[in-house]
Parts: structure tokens; C-alpha cells; sequence
């Protein structure tokens, strides 16, 4: 003889509200009253984790890509409002001036230059990581001036996205 159980519930889970549906087995109710094991939560949750730290590397390189991009783009716009300098005056601005002359001109050269300066915006761009640009004039490579943004680290030197960024580099 077989004991009939009335529907148990174990410890520590909480039954769904199943409404009676007519030819619903008694086995098929059983099944929907139970909860997720902890093993199964726990799974669920390494899972999302691992794609969350997937997701957030993607980002982050796209990111850093991203900041380079802008960096050299504004190089090369510095660069050529340097040259455009150069041709206006005959001179390029000296260190002391550095790229603030391209906006400000020296005043023995306000009549050379363009009204307004070579800029579109009142202050000299940043690099891509929110730091100042540097101007040599007649640097160790041997051009006539360079403008040079020291990377993600903001330090000389460095690989990958730590490297030096020059208004002279190519491409």
C-alpha cells in the first residue's frame, strides 16, 4: 500500500502559486513548486560575471584606442597651424611661447599674424588623456619642431598605449 504525500515542501525554498489546471499531474506539480538550488544560482551568477569582465576589457580597449586616435588627430592639427605660423612670420614660436603663440602672438608679430589666431578654440587642445602638450623647437631628430604628448603614463617612453605620441611621427 502506497502513502500518499500531501504536497511537501522542502526548507528553504518557496513554492510558486500554482493554480490547479485541469489534467495537471501531480508529478508535473511537484516539479513547479520547487525553487533553483544554491549550485544553480551560483552558476548563473560566475557566468554573468565572466561576461561582465569580458564586456568592461572590450570597452576599456576601446577606450585607450580611442584617446590615441584623438591624440594624434590633434597633433596633426597643431602641426599644421605651427607650419601655418611659420609661413605668416617667418619664425616659428619659441619655446617659451610654445603653442600658446598660436592663439596669443608675441606682440612685435600681432601684424604678421591672423586675426583671431590659428586655433578655432581659445585654448590649446589636450591630448587624449587631458594633458598638455609639449613644444621642442629643433628636437634631436633633427625637424624643425615637434609636439609630443608622453602617452597614457604621461612619462617619456613607454609600449603600447605609454608611448609617445609626436606630431612627426608618420601616418
Amino acid at each position: 500500500m502506497k502513502k500518499r504525500r500531501k504536497n511537501q515542501i522542502r526548507k528553504g525554498f518557496t513554492p510558486l502559486e500554482v493554480p490547479a489546471v485541469g489534467g495537471t499531474s501531480r508529478r508535473l506539480r511537484g516539479l513547479l513548486l520547487t525553487g533553483f538550488t544554491m549550485v544553480e544560482l551560483m552558476a548563473v551568477l560566475i557566468i554573468l560575471g565572466l561576461l561582465a569582465t569580458v564586456l568592461v576589457r572590450n570597452f576599456m580597449g576601446a577606450t585607450d584606442k580611442a584617446r590615441v586616435i584623438t591624440t594624434k588627430a590633434n597633433l596633426k592639427s597643431l602641426h599644421m597651424a605651427v607650419m601655418q605660423f611659420k609661413m605668416d612670420t617667418g619664425q616659428f614660436p619659441t619655446e617659451e611661447e610654445g603653442l600658446m603663440a598660436l592663439i596669443d602672438p608675441p606682440s612685435e608679430l600681432e601684424d604678421l599674424v591672423e586675426p583671431g589666431g590659428y586655433l578655432e578654440t581659445t585654448d590649446v587642445t589636450k591630448d587624449g588623456w587631458g594633458r598638455d602638450f609639449d613644444y621642442v623647437l629643433y628636437p634631436e631628430s633633427g625637424k624643425s619642431f615637434e609636439i609630443i604628448s608622453y602617452g597614457a603614463d604621461g612619462e617619456e617612453g613607454g609600449e603600447g598605449y605609454d608611448a609617445d605620441l609626436r606630431s612627426t611621427d608618420p601616418g
